[in-house]
């Protein structure tokens, strides 16, 4: 019933194992395994429809459809909830619990293992780039002014890249919100800006800082805009590709 935990059950499950997943699963915006999910039965979170379901085994978020689990336990129903990953081993924590919810442990570990090779890589090659020179100034700028801090993912994303993140400068360590004016005379050197895009009506009240002339007259901005896309939504090792492209797209 959650995004980023149907990610997970998605890389490790047995064929046939699952039975039903969410319908932002489904969404290719902000899911990587979003064809694997549409051959499957979307659920919206509601304890009447996964109930019906009949499942021996319900995977769900902490913070996700709250009443829903509730109420799922209420009826006898068995749910594990995933915490939300705020680093990179985190990853591998998930993986690993995933995997044994689901008695899929030996695949969960072989995912694991891929996972931590591919991690050493991407370490050697941002010091190879980098060649012991302080990393530009980064800000993750998302809907509203929100940005990530080193204690977030999206901030272990940035470390990992060696990146230096705007946010612990401003004392925000564990994420919130950034004025624009702030975030201008902060004169970052690079931009990741959370997905653009406009609402179906046509405009988001919530994402329209994001298309602010001021900002796009930055240095940041000119210098080339990083999008915060799919790879950096969940916990999972989809965010080695979100590492590696901000790698090479920060190269001096």
């Amino acid at each position: 019933m959650n995004l980023c935990t149907d990610q997970l059950a998605l890389m490790l499950a047995a064929p046939g194992q699952l039975v039903s997943v969410s319908y932002l699963a489904q969404d290719g915006v902000v899911a990587p395994l979003q064809e694997a999910a549409r051959a499957l039965p979307a659920n919206h979170g509601l304890a009447e429809e996964v109930y019906l379901l009949q499942p021996d085994l319900v995977l769900a978020g902490r913070y996700s459809t709250v009443a829903t689990v509730a109420m799922l336990q209420r009826l006898g129903v068995p749910v594990i909830r995933f915490e939300p990953e705020n680093s990179l081993d985190d990853v591998e924590a998930s993986l690993a619990q995933m995997g044994a919810a689901l008695g899929r442990d030996a695949e969960a570990q072989a995912v694991i293992a891929r996972f931590r090779q591919d991690r050493a890589l991407l370490a050697t090659h941002a010091a190879q780039v980098r060649a012991g020179a302080e990393g530009p100034r980064a800000v993750l700028y998302s809907a509203r002014g929100w940005t990530g801090g080193s204690e977030t993912l999206s901030g272990d994303i940035l470390r990992a890249a060696g990146l230096r993140n705007l946010a612990d400068e401003l004392g925000l360590a564990w994420g919130g919100m950034v004025a624009l004016e702030s975030l201008l005379i902060a004169d970052p050197d690079r931009l990741i800006l959370g997905q653009p895009g406009h609402s179906p009506e046509g405009w988001s009240e919530a994402r329209a800082l994001l298309h602010h002339p001021a900002l796009r007259h930055s240095r940041a901005y000119a210098t080339g805009v990083t999008a915060n896309d799919r790879d950096w939504v969940c916990g999972t090792p989809y965010v080695l590709g979100a590492i590696a492209r901000l790698i090479d797209g920060t190269a001096p």
